[in-house]
């Protein structure tokens, strides 16, 4: 069995000797370190800085992207903790925070009951959640998402709803009017839901919920006033900071599903909105 490489001693990242050989293992060890240290990078910027060529670094990447050192992305890599972005495709967002947000999916699941009508988002952590809704029976799910359809357990669901409107291609979601035509063409205002699961960019004390796009924050605002209760999913690394464009202040969602708990301003503020912490264990 080939040996896991040993990340931790070789940090910081340091450049080998000029003139001296680095053995492929070590050349892997400090190249998943580096990408660690900046986040993310591109082929042709590491190929420059371990001079070798940019077809050695490809295949040093599809190796510790398969190890789970790293994410391989098209044109480089970004680090398994890096902060998701926009531009990054689903796929790759998938797996960044995979374990945080399998546990929110799972603690969030426990909020769902039998029968319920529920209003989900598009984005990983939904994902997450859409799988551990297996056991669950008669469910409505309304959603933006292209993807979660695929992931539900066809036995969990009586009706499933996509909403309609324009699609982003690397989010696999559609962006549009939290309603579906009637006999007029016309978005139907009359739909609401038990609960709204929503995946949201970012949560701040002061300002609340948080994405980057400024269309998609107005829908997932409809999906939370269109529900009787709202759950907001976010792995801890998403706590405390603000982004684009604001869905809702705080108050606005009954509670916030995380993977560890919040700094004690933030929990403070929680607190005094009236939003019940759950902590996924």
């Amino acid at each position: 069995m080939r040996p896991r490489l040993a990340l931790a001693s070789l940090w910081p990242v340091t450049q080998a000797p000029e003139g001296t050989r680095r053995l492929p293992a070590g050349r892997k060890a400090e190249l998943a370190a580096y990408v660690a240290e900046v986040g993310e990078a591109s082929v042709a910027r590491l190929a420059e800085r371990f001079e070798v060529s940019v077809d050695t670094i490809r295949r040093d990447l599809d190796s510790l992207d398969a190890d789970g050192h790293l994410i391989r992305t098209h044109g480089g890599a970004v680090s398994q903790a890096a902060s998701p972005r926009p531009e990054f495709g689903l796929d790759v967002r998938t797996r960044m925070q995979a374990g945080a947000k399998d546990r929110i999916g799972a603690a969030a699941a426990a909020l769902v009951a039998d029968g319920m009508v529920l209003m989900v988002n598009a984005g990983t952590t939904t994902l997450a959640l859409a799988r551990h809704l297996g056991e669950r029976r008669e469910l409505t799910v309304a959603t933006n998402s292209l993807r979660l359809p695929a992931e539900l357990a066809p036995a969990s669901v009586r009706d499933l709803y996509v909403f309609g409107g324009s699609v982003r291609l690397a989010a696999q979601a559609t962006v549009g009017p939290v309603g579906f035509p009637d006999g007029a063409e016309t978005p139907d205002p009359r739909i609401q839901a038990d609960l709204a699961l929503v995946g949201v960019g970012s949560v701040c004390e002061g300002s609340g919920y948080w994405t980057s796009n400024l269309a998609e924050a107005a829908m997932l605002r409809d999906m939370m006033h269109r529900s009787e209760r709202v759950a907001v999913l976010a792995d801890s690394s998403k706590l405390e900071r603000r982004l684009f464009a604001q869905i809702a202040d705080l108050g606005a969602a009954d509670y916030l599903v995380t993977d560890a708990a919040p700094p004690p301003s933030l929990a403070a503020a929680l607190v005094e909105a009236g939003v019940e912490l759950v902590v996924a264990p």
